[in-house]
């Protein structure tokens, strides 16, 4: 059987390096972007490039047509879905006391509906009590569900809370039906999110003291731990949440 892997927000920072990591592990890997399109066509012709097979999908994570048509699209193009990692996010960078409803609604449409809505999808397909083969969930979280985030970021770090939940609920719901779903929790990792909040060059910094490993990850080292949660030898493993952080979780105080 061909496996076949989603991976939103699959065209920049962590995104891709599931992707190409997927790619080389032998999967058909649907390259979902919403906005843009260069950076997920240029995944896809490095994923090709070296041999694998994969596409480009447009789809608003925010939007319920729009995840519905991305699995239909995989459906016909590369064949059922066998593993989702659900990597894209937005943020909504604002103090408490100057939020706007509009805003909050868009981070938890994305950051935590879309997750509802393609998991729906998904499981349908992949059940094996709905005549698929099983499947795996990876949902790619964050550190700062732990700590609420920095000061602005409260928004954020509150979906991110929401993901670890879901993630402990939706295993227990489908263990049955021989799906997995787990939850990867980076930690400071050099992407381009830290525009929108501390800066790199800030985050590179703070890795430096705020880790035990006295460093920033990189989005290759996230890709690791989801591509091993996706593969056989993780079959014992569901409902767990894993932080790949450097250890900055679990500082002693």
């Amino acid at each position: 059987m061909s496996k076949v892997m989603i991976v939103t927000g699959g065209g920049r920072g962590i995104g891709a390096a599931i992707s190409r990591r997927a790619g080389e592990r032998g999967y058909s890997v649907a390259v979902n972007y919403t906005q843009a399109k260069d950076r997920a066509e240029e995944v896809v012709s490095d994923i090709e490039k070296a041999g694998g097979r994969a596409i480009a999908v447009q789809a608003d994570m925010g939007r319920e047509d729009d995840v519905i048509r991305l699995l239909d699209v995989v459906d016909q193009e590369l064949g059922t879905v066998s593993a989702v990692v659900n990597n894209a996010a937005t943020d909504y960078v604002t103090m408490i006391k100057d939020i706007e409803l509009e805003g909050l609604q868009r981070a938890f449409s994305v950051n935590v509906f879309g997750l509802f809505i393609i998991a729906r999808e998904a499981v349908k397909r992949m059940s094996t009590k709905l005549g698929g083969h099983g499947g795996s969930i990876v949902n790619v979280g964050s550190i700062s569900a732990r700590y609420g985030g920095f000061p602005g970021d409260v928004t954020y770090a509150s979906s991110k809370g929401a993901v670890d939940s879901f993630t402990k609920g939706l295993a227990h719901e489908y263990a049955e039906h021989g799906i997995r779903v787990n939850c990867v929790r980076p930690g400071l990792i050099a992407t381009d999110i830290w525009k929108t909040t501390i800066g790199i060059d800030a985050a590179i910094e703070l890795g430096k003291t705020g880790s035990m490993l006295k460093r920033i990850g990189e989005p290759e080292e996230i890709a690791s731990m989801v591509l091993w949660l996706c593969s056989d030898e993780a079959s014992y493993v569901t409902a767990a949440i894993y932080d790949v952080d450097g250890g900055r979780g679990n500082r002693p105080a």
